[in-house]
């Protein structure tokens, strides 16, 4: 079966950390870009991260820069999102996608549809 699967997720107090993993089964990452994205209830899908394929070029959201890393360990056919500082407002469902890309600025830009994958999601909560 091929899917990717988030995990990681949990209840952290404001200035916590937590590391989200996104792995997959069934595929090879290796060739494809891979972002992050949350939804918080009632709002919009906000693209968080995303990583290329060689792990060279990184994009971030203005809203998690200097706080939130991603990277990647291909040989573990697994992305990561280090979260750091984390405030009440990044409360949201944290989801992984995956996709083939020639212009890697619209990796978080895209229709939910035009990427080739998607995780059924992990939880996080900030609250004291």
């Amino acid at each position: 079966q091929l899917q990717l699967v988030e995990s990681g997720g949990g209840l952290v107090q404001p200035g916590g950390s937590l590391r989200l993993s996104c792995a997959a089964s069934g595929f090879t990452l290796d060739y494809y870009a891979i972002g992050w994205f949350r939804q918080a209830p009632g709002k919009e899908r906000e693209g968080v991260s995303c990583i290329s394929s060689s792990g060279g070029s990184t994009i971030y959201a203005d809203s998690v820069k200097g706080r939130f890393t991603i990277s990647r360990a291909n040989a573990k056919n697994t992305v990561y999102l280090q979260m750091n500082s984390l405030k009440p407002e990044d409360t949201a469902i944290y989801y992984c996608a995956a996709i083939t890309l020639t212009l890697f600025r619209l990796c978080v830009d895209l229709p939910a549809d035009e990427y080739d994958y998607w995780g059924q999601g992990t939880q996080v909560t900030v609250s004291s």
